[in-house]
């Protein structure tokens, strides 16, 4: 196999997905060709795994031992077995504190459980512009295959381990409240931007690196054997990590000075024009 790749790690959003949030048939084909090779496909996201199986069911992943890397790293688990490789969780304590705290700031907190997104205000809107819906709740669950309902009180309401808090808000306003909106949890848990409308609470240490270090080592595969795509800020790490390591055209430039090659963007197949140039092989 060329450069020993024997798994691929793919992030979604800007990445594996295109502008209109679909995988194109270039991609989908080169994808599908690998993995008929023997090559092991990981979705790693931010999302959760409901949130991926429309995904993982486009790339057949049920079939080919395909792997989901959740919650920015805080959950993976084998798409054919449901065998669950990996979790850490916030404690129902520290959950509880991150939506009280969030109550002081004008963004929309999101928890998941069971087939339900939990939010205060399934309207809550973000001001017009081009980039993300306006209706951003409403865009989050049905995106992710889940039904919304509200709480009045999201803090009093969970009384259950959370993987990751996503809160939504305008970028501007988010930019400008972020640091405030982390400082009572530094060094306990994780947070970050996921995208300019998302900042997200997770365990401390969770990132899809940790993730996928105890997933590969049940699957028996190295991380020389690793090539990696991703675009965004919490791609770091496994762009970083891999052995090749892709950014992609549209990638953010900290993620494009740490890749070992930069591909076509997001919306020119840029997932297929880097494996038929580094591995063309798996192609074939």
């Amino acid at each position: 196999m060329a450069h020993g790749i024997r798994a691929i790690l793919l992030d979604i959003d800007g990445t594996l997905t295109n502008s209109e949030k679909v995988i194109t048939p270039r991609t989908r084909e080169a994808l599908l060709k690998a993995q008929e090779k023997g090559v092991v496909l990981v979705l790693a996201s931010g999302r959760t795994a409901t949130g991926l199986s429309t995904y993982a069911a486009d790339l057949d992943l049920a079939n080919h031992n395909g792997v989901l890397v959740c919650y920015n790293g805080a959950k993976s688990l084998n798409c054919q077995t449901g065998e669950v490789y990996f979790e850490q969780a916030l404690t129902i304590e520290q959950g509880k504190r991150v939506l009280e705290h969030m109550k002081k700031f004008d963004v929309a907190p999101v928890i998941d459980h069971g087939e339900y997104m939990y939010v205060n205000d399934v309207f809550f809107s973000l001001p017009n512009q081009s980039t993300y819906p306006t209706l951003i709740i409403q865009y989050e669950g049905h995106s992710n295959n889940y039904l919304l309902c509200e709480k009045r009180d999201l803090a009093e309401f969970c009384d259950f381990p959370l993987n990751k808090i996503l809160t939504a808000g305008d970028p501007t306003y988010l930019q400008e409240h972020w640091r405030e909106m982390a400082a009572p949890f530094e060094g306990e848990l994780s947070s970050m931007f996921t995208a300019p409308v998302y900042y997200e609470f997770t365990p401390l240490g969770v990132d899809k690196v940790r993730a996928l270090k105890d997933t590969f080592e049940v699957l028996g595969i190295d991380q020389s054997e690793v090539m990696s795509f991703g675009d965004a800020q919490n791609d770091l790490t496994m762009i970083e990590w891999a052995e090749i390591g892709v950014a992609m055209g549209n990638a953010v430039d900290e993620v494009k000075a740490k890749a070992d090659y930069v591909t076509l963007d997001n919306n020119s197949d840029g997932i297929a024009y880097a494996l038929e140039r580094l591995v063309p092989e798996l192609l074939a």
